[in-house]
């Protein structure tokens, strides 16, 4: 019988520790032998050094310092022949974005495996298809400052782009775009006072950003589904992106609820006292809270490291807020650090009672 070779998978340290856990649970509950679990370990190694984690850090640095030349060119060198004929220049830049959008698919194509740079090339398209659109809004300027409607056709090209192509990169881009238009719209309504309908806009995005995360924790929850056609299960496969960035809207406004409430004039924010605001930092614990029991009772990941990071922002900011001055830090943080063990005690002890039922 011909001697089987070894073969050595090098991981990530992350990945290596948890694969090696993993084996020696299964060699301790019996599912492997000692000696195939030797062998399995064996067959793994810690990479001396992430080049993944390099290549996507390269590709992120590289597509910047090509957005800083170009746009310094474009500045000092040709803004006047770009600025003397927006239009056309608008259309040049649909043309270079096409052409962009269709080299990336080709190279996708060609070349699946190189994940960072084909998406490197199509964020080059999102910044073309971005330039063209600016150039047709000064074009296109009539003095109403109604400019929200430059991103609300943003977010419908980078949405449709997006699911059809389809990259999550560019999804992420359309869903930061309609957030731009909810904003500028809402502000053009009210004439860009301080309130639309009685909401500043960090409150107005908190809306708004519940409204993007339950769509996409909904979609996720239906992206198996068989009867959808080819368009709408592109569409489903884009709902963590979906959920994630409604999450930052949602956790971010809240935040920032929290410190300024619904004010918008600084003037009154500093007339207040902080403590006239803790209803808001009540809602943003109790929304922390909810996203960290969902994600537990349904193990979602995103929305535990969501619920319990804006959680600890949440105290933090309170802590500087109320208790910077009257209580000293060792005792703050040790009370903080007692009360997190003992949540964490009875989140184990849950866990334990779910295991044995």
């Amino acid at each position: 019988m011909p001697e089987q070779k070894s073969i050595t998978m090098t991981l990530p340290g992350k990945q290596h520790r948890v694969v090696s856990k993993v084996i020696k649970q299964w060699r301790q509950n019996g599912i492997v032998d000692e000696q195939t679990a030797t062998r399995l370990a064996g067959s793994i190694a810690v990479a001396t050094f992430d080049w993944q984690r390099t290549a996507r850090y390269a590709f992120i640095v590289a597509v910047f310092c090509l957005l800083i030349a170009l746009s310094t060119a474009i500045t000092s060198y040709l803004k006047d022949f770009f600025m003397s004929a927006p239009g056309m220049s608008g259309s040049i830049f649909v043309a270079l974005a096409a052409l962009i959008f269709n080299y990336g698919l080709m190279l996708r194509q060609r070349y699946p495996h190189r994940f960072y740079s084909n998406e490197a090339v199509f964020f080059l398209g999102v910044l073309a298809l971005a330039t063209s659109l600016f150039f047709f809004g000064v074009a296109f300027d009539n003095g109403s400052g109604h400019y929200s409607v430059l991103f609300l056709i943003a977010a419908i090209c980078y949405g449709l782009l997006g699911v059809c192509l389809p990259s999550k990169l560019i999804w992420v881009f359309a869903l930061l775009s309609l957030g731009s238009w909810m904003g500028a719209e809402t502000g053009y309504r009210s004439g860009y006072g301080s309130y639309f309908l009685g909401m500043n806009y960090p409150l107005r995005f908190v809306f708004f950003g519940m409204v993007l995360a339950a769509a996409g924790i909904f979609s996720q929850q239906n992206s198996a589904v068989a009867s959808a056609s080819g368009f709408q299960q592109r569409l489903l496969s884009m709902s963590p992106q979906t959920k994630v960035i409604g999450l930052l809207y949602l956790f971010i406004a809240l935040w920032i609820l929290s410190i300024f409430g619904n004010y918008s004039e600084l003037d009154q924010w500093q007339k207040i006292r902080q403590y006239e605001l803790f209803h808001w930092s009540v809602l943003f614990a109790v929304v922390a809270i909810a996203a960290i029991w969902y994600g537990l009772r349904h193990d979602d990941a995103v929305l535990r490291g969501f619920g319990l990071t804006f959680l600890l922002i949440n105290l933090y900011t309170r802590y500087f807020e109320y208790f910077w001055d009257a209580i000293p830090e060792t005792v703050f943080f040790t009370v903080l650090a007692l009360t997190l063990w003992a949540v964490g005690r009875k989140a184990e002890t849950l866990w334990h009672l779910g295991q044995r039922g």
